[in-house]
């Protein structure tokens, strides 16, 4: 399996804007989580192995963020075309099995994914109470097929730090996943150029 790292958005970056439907059907905007305390994006899909990888994991440190004032969602942008199982029922099927408990969104345009210059899943970009980016990067050090156990110590210092008030250091280690897969002719120039 190929692997593609994080772009590595600037830190600093203010919150892309968006607006999506989430399973139910409901709009969401990126201006509905400015009463948090910070929120997380994670781009994700129901087959990547690298995000089947982690996903159990996941799902229990959002748990925990979500009780102590972290506002989290999950965006899919893959084709689903060419990965029919990354479709939005493909999604409520993973939800369901995982029990994810943030809203998951379904980025059918890609737009959404090229403003926060995602290029792989999983992605993930945490932002402060003024939506400014302060990390972006991975959830730890384990990969599929890797000794290393999964328990998320990257992401989670930095949500530490980042509802303790602290600094979050700048020093972060790109994401490592399968590549968002594009619709034909819809590569983002960053992403192309890699």
């Amino acid at each position: 399996m190929s692997a593609t790292p994080s772009t590595m958005l600037e830190l600093g970056t203010t919150l892309p804007p968006f607006r999506l439907r989430d399973l139910d059907g409901k709009v969401a905007t990126s201006n509905d989580f400015g009463n948090a305390k910070g929120l997380l994006v994670a781009f994700i899909c129901p087959h990547c192995p690298f995000v089947r990888h982690i996903r159990g994991e996941f799902a229990r440190a959002v748990e925990e963020f979500q009780q102590r004032g972290l506002a989290v969602i999950a965006i899919n942008s893959n084709d689903v075309t060419a990965f029919p199982e990354d479709d939005p029922e493909g999604m409520r099927q993973e939800a369901q099995e995982v029990g994810y408990t943030f809203r998951y969104f379904f980025d059918d345009t890609q737009e959404v994914a090229k403003a926060f210059c995602a290029a792989c899943t999983p992605d993930f970009f945490l932002f402060d109470d003024r939506q400014r980016l302060v990390y972006r990067g991975q959830f730890d050090d384990s990969r599929p097929k890797s000794e290393i156990p999964v328990t998320g110590e990257d992401l989670r210092a930095a949500v530490d730090a980042l509802l303790a008030g602290r600094h979050v250091s700048p020093v972060q280690k790109p994401s490592l996943g399968c590549n968002v897969k594009w619709k034909k002719g819809n590569e983002p120039a960053y992403y192309a150029s890699r």
